[in-house]
Order: structure tokens, then sequence, then C-alpha cells
């Protein structure tokens, strides 16, 4: 038995928009987002890809048959506004049925349909079947790095005006060799630091103008979006060197935190010894050891 943890909305909001070539939500055994509501309030509005709980005779749970219990990712339950393991409704009685049959934990989230749909309003739909052609075509967000305020994507995804208004950026940090006419369209203050992803490349030397940069708008409540053109390298190394300056973090804990937040995000090598570099400049010392595999 897998057990039972509390999913925070950011995180979900994550997992829904994560990608490589394409999104991720169109791979069969990667997240089973099940809505534990009255049919009523599901049909009104439900979150993207979410599949409305089906209950049997006894009130109890019934699976669906195409869904792989035992080798899905990811297999999250809402309801209303369950906020706790310890609390009674139909989330928890649907992940005690899923649970037994399930390898990874079965994930409540945390504030239910409430919360999340307050926070992103914007993944809210009335839509209930998908293609896989529309899960293909489906466009990621930005993940996010701290709770409404950073976050971190692509070029693509920095140039969508739907994307930047929903998410009510603010300033904009442009570490790809492109810029936009879209960027004054969305009223952002724009940072562009143009420097290629070549591991022979300078990053460090902007990290100090890049943070001071973030934290101001962050401070004045704004929201901040650090893109890269693909939103692999030289974003991540970016993201990293801000939260290992604003946070404190090591090298390894800034990475953990990204990974988190972004599973394929990979900077070059040559960005990774400028982080130890940064390490070192931020705190004082070196800490991470980055000849290890993970780096």
């Amino acid at each position: 038995m897998a057990g039972k943890v509390l999913c925070e909305a950011s995180k979900l909001y994550n997992i829904l928009n994560q990608y490589t070539h394409l999104p991720r939500l169109a791979e069969s055994n990667y997240l089973c987002l099940i809505d534990a509501r009255a049919a009523e309030s599901y049909n009104f509005s439900h979150i993207i890809t979410a599949r409305n709980a089906k209950w049997d005779s006894d009130g109890k749970f019934i699976m669906p048959l195409d869904v792989d219990v035992e080798s899905m990712r990811y297999i999250i339950v809402y309801d209303s506004s369950t906020h706790s393991l310890s609390d009674s409704g139909p989330a928890i009685d649907c992940a005690d049925s899923i649970e037994k049959a399930s390898q990874f934990p079965v994930q409540i989230l945390s504030g239910g349909y409430e919360k999340f749909s307050a926070l992103y309003p914007f993944l809210r739909t009335q839509k209930i079947l998908y293609s896989i052609r529309e899960l293909e075509s489906l466009n990621p967000y930005p993940v996010e790095i701290l709770p409404g305020k950073l976050y971190m994507g692509d070029y693509r995804q920095a140039t969508n005006l739907q994307i930047l208004k929903d998410l009510k950026m603010n300033a904009l940090v442009n570490v790809s060799d492109e810029c936009s006419l879209v960027f004054k369209k969305a009223n952002c203050t724009v940072l562009h630091i143009r420097i290629a992803d070549s591991s022979e490349a300078d990053l460090i030397a902007s990290f100090e103008r890049m943070c001071v940069f973030i934290s101001s708008h962050l401070n004045t409540s704004s929201s901040v979006l650090i893109f890269s053109a693909l939103g692999v390298s030289r974003c991540s190394a970016v993201t990293m060197a801000y939260l290992m300056h604003h946070l404190k973090y090591t090298l390894k804990e800034a990475w953990n935190h990204i990974q988190k937040c972004k599973a394929n995000m990979r900077p070059n090598r040559g960005f990774v010894q400028q982080l130890s570099d940064w390490e070192l400049q931020t705190l004082g010392k070196r800490v991470t050891d980055i000849s290890e595999p993970n780096y």
C-alpha cells in the first residue's frame, strides 16, 4: 500500500505543465486526475483533464477501466476543499480505494477545487473528453518556482500574450538571443541578457544584475518570468542563481527545488561550474560537489 499524501496547488500546477517535446499530459501513464465532487459540480467546471469519480451502489469508488493504477506516475484526487489527511469526504474515500493498488502515494489536492481554481482560474474547463491530438496540442504554462511570484519557461511561452495575461506577468528576464514586440504589448518590463547556450559562455557576470532586477520586482508584488529559448539550460541556471542569492540556498538545494518544478531542466556543464563559483561567492564556501552524477 503506497499511502496518501497532500498535494499543494502549486505542485499540481507544475505537474499539469510539464513537457518535453510534447505535453506530458499526452502520456497514458503520466497523470490520472480525479474530481470526486458531485457530477453537477464537475460538469459546471473542473480542472483541465480531470475525470469525474464514479461510485458503485455501496458507495465505493470505481476505478476507470482505462487507468493502469500500478504504472500511473501521478494519481491526484480532489473534492471541494479537503485540507488535511485527517478530514473525511469524497477525496479521502476515493484515495483510500486507490492506494491499495498504486505504486506511488495517492495525492490529495490541498484546498481542493476551491483553492486551485481561485489560484489558477485559467486551468478550469467544462471539457470532459480529450483526444491524444488535443492533449498534444495543449499549450503548457511556465512552471511556478515561487508560488504566484517567480516562473520559469521558454521563448514560446514568454511570447504568448494570453499566458502573460493569465499569470499577471509584470517583468521578464530574457536569457535568449531573440526579442519580441509582444513584450511591449504585454506592458512587461524586460531585462534582456544576450548569451549563447554554450559551456564557454560567461553567464555568472550577469548573475548580480539579474538577481537585483528580479528582487526589485518581486518586492513590489510583481510576478517575474525567467525564460530562455527552450526553457532548459540558461533559464534554469539563472533561476538557481536567484534562489542561491535571495534564499541563500546551496547549489544542491536550488538544483533540487528547480528539478521538482521542472523535471527536464538541465544547465550545461559550463553553467554548472559557474553556479558552483556563485555558491562560493554568495555563501562564502563551496558546499555542493558538482562532480556527483546528478550535476
